[in-house]
């Protein structure tokens, strides 16, 4: 599966988000096949929140994007964290790669950058991010077999379908050429990430679990999914909220959605604007019989010294 759909005009169109899939020579029941079929259904819904598909067309507020990456940092220092506590598990052991995948300092570079040298004090995990939290730290407390679950659905979609979003927040924020602000989705220590996709889904399949544990692993990378459709659908809701951001000279703009009385111009049609508005007070000065009366005489004085000066 592309990471990303061209359209007939050859530009990216839409996206997938997580883990491509590929013809590989594997069995119906090695696990990165079981995980494959298991979670397509959930993939395609994933993909399809509004958030994710405002984001792939470049339609994402800066506030937003912050917002997000303060939701990745607390959900992936929750799994690096369990990752950690049982690098030594048989169970998962093998998928344990911090140097190539760890994404928990990329991340606080990232917030960094957004918030600045006190970025600590300034986030907070949010009520749906929190849940998706509370949920890996009890997997890798006391099922760690499911952590697979939860690092499949997360890296593998990071090399895969992530590579495009970073492109496009790239793009429609404006950020450096030098890749501040998007660190999370930059692999310094994997030269080629499909050749790694291939080793981990390898290892995956070298894991001894049986029947049962693979369709509880399953089972679990949907939750994971569901767990990211709440984030994004809680993100969604506040980018909603959101006041309309102001373009590069400084002016806000509308285009139709969002609360109309951010605009002066539509805040005076409906009468909301602020008494001190100095738009407010010329429009509604404007309006006076007297001034408009005065305004006729001046423009007419002034047509006629424009035809005398003409003549």
């Amino acid at each position: 599966m592309p990471s990303a759909l061209e359209s007939p005009e050859g530009g990216e169109e839409d996206s997938l988000l997580y883990e491509e899939t590929e013809d590989d020579a594997v069995s119906p029941m090695d696990l990165s096949e079981l995980l494959k079929e298991g979670t397509k259904e959930s993939h395609d819904r994933a993909e399809n929140t509004q958030f994710v598909k405002d984001f792939l067309k470049g339609r994402i507020k800066k506030e937003l994007f912050k917002l997000a990456t303060v939701a990745l940092y607390f959900t992936y220092s929750a799994l690096e964290e369990e990752m950690d506590h049982n690098k030594d598990s048989p169970v998962f052991a093998p998928l344990y790669f911090p140097v190539e995948l760890h994404r928990r300092e990329a991340l606080a570079k990232d917030l960094r950058y957004f918030y600045g040298e006190d970025w600590k004090e300034k986030i907070q995990c949010s009520e749906a991010t929190q849940q998706y939290v509370d949920r890996i730290h009890h997997v890798g407390q006391h099922e760690p077999e499911l952590l697979v679950a939860h690092a499949y659905t997360r890296y593998m979609g990071d090399l895969s379908g992530g590579q495009v979003l970073k492109k496009v927040a790239q793009r429609a924020l404006k950020l450096p050429s030098t890749e501040e602000g998007i660190q999370f989705y930059v692999f310094d220590n994997i030269s080629n990430a499909q050749q790694f996709k291939q080793l981990y889904r390898a290892r995956m399949n070298a894991l001894e679990l049986d029947k049962n544990t693979k369709e509880r692993i399953v089972e679990e990378a949907n939750k994971a999914f569901r767990f990211n459709m709440q984030v994004f659908d809680e993100l969604d809701k506040i980018g909603r909220s959101l006041a309309e951001e102001a373009q590069d000279g400084g002016f806000p703009v509308h285009d139709g959605k969002g609360d109309i009385r951010k605009c002066p111009y539509y805040a005076d049609k409906l009468g909301t604007a602020s008494p001190g508005c100095p738009f407010h007070a010329a429009v509604g000065l404007a309006r006076q019989p007297l001034v408009q009366l005065v305004l006729a005489a001046c423009m007419a004085v002034a047509a006629g010294a424009a035809a005398w000066y003409i003549l």
